[in-house]
């Protein structure tokens, strides 16, 4: 599959992004997903998805350390859209044992533990939400960091074996909030106070004038490799 989609990249080329997320559902039925943290960029594909009644599959992974203006936009996004977006939730007994050996906060004592944090409450829950799928949307935008820059918008994901979808890659922020301003669309009110990337509310802080936009996640590590494992490019 991963050889056969240079005339789907192409033909995704020229159209715009509902109807490029049309296609994709249409091409491969019943397999398309979308993932959603309810950013900004997440909560503009919502509407796209959901305002025009594709048959797009959306979930989020519930980390269980999420913030609560997370939650708001959560339950108000399903009630404008009459929706039930669905949950994943990191195994439990996995979790459980992590916490107990190395302590509820282990995630600021090292970037192993931290990763092995983001490993139980995102990354093992995004394989079982993933499995079986043939495509996978995600609101990553070129902006985000440097490593997103020479992003395709379609590419194939050879670690979930599937293409990945990014609809808004090469949007600026002003054309995001533009967007979400336009069509009075459900988002964080966390956006408001300084918060640009937002996760975990331990790992997430507001930024300061003159930072980049991942500088208020994982503040405490090295700047040059802030991933938490979800999105990984060769």
């Amino acid at each position: 599959m991963a050889n056969n989609w240079d005339l789907l990249a192409y033909k995704i080329g020229g159209l715009s992004e509902v109807d490029a997320l049309r296609l994709l559902a249409e091409t491969y039925p019943g397999e398309v997903v979308f993932s959603s943290s309810f950013s900004f960029e997440d909560q503009a594909i919502t509407h796209m998805i959901l305002s025009e009644g594709l048959p797009i599959e959306i979930f989020t992974l519930d980390t269980g350390r999420l913030f609560k203006e997370t939650y708001s936009v959560w339950s108000s996004t399903n009630e404008r859209y009459h929706t039930h977006i669905k949950p994943y939730y990191p195994a439990h007994a996995a979790l459980e044992s992590f916490v107990e050996q190395e302590g509820p906060n282990a995630f600021y004592i090292s970037p192993e533990l931290r990763k092995q944090c983001c490993f139980l409450r995102k990354v093992e829950p995004l394989g079982r939400a993933l499995k079986g799928k043939k495509v996978w949307i995600t609101g990553l935008r070129a902006e985000h960091s440097a490593n997103r820059q020479g992003m395709d918008q379609l590419e194939w994901d050879g670690s979930h074996e599937l293409l990945k979808f990014h609809p808004i890659l090469h949007w600026t922020t002003e054309q995001t909030r533009a967007y979400i301003n336009q069509h009075n669309i459900p988002y964080n009110s966390l956006h408001d106070k300084g918060f640009v990337s937002i996760g975990c509310e331990p790992c997430t802080r507001a930024i300061r004038a003159g930072e980049d936009f991942r500088a208020g996640r994982w503040w405490w590590e090295d700047n040059s490799k802030k991933e938490c494992g979800l999105h990984v490019h060769s």
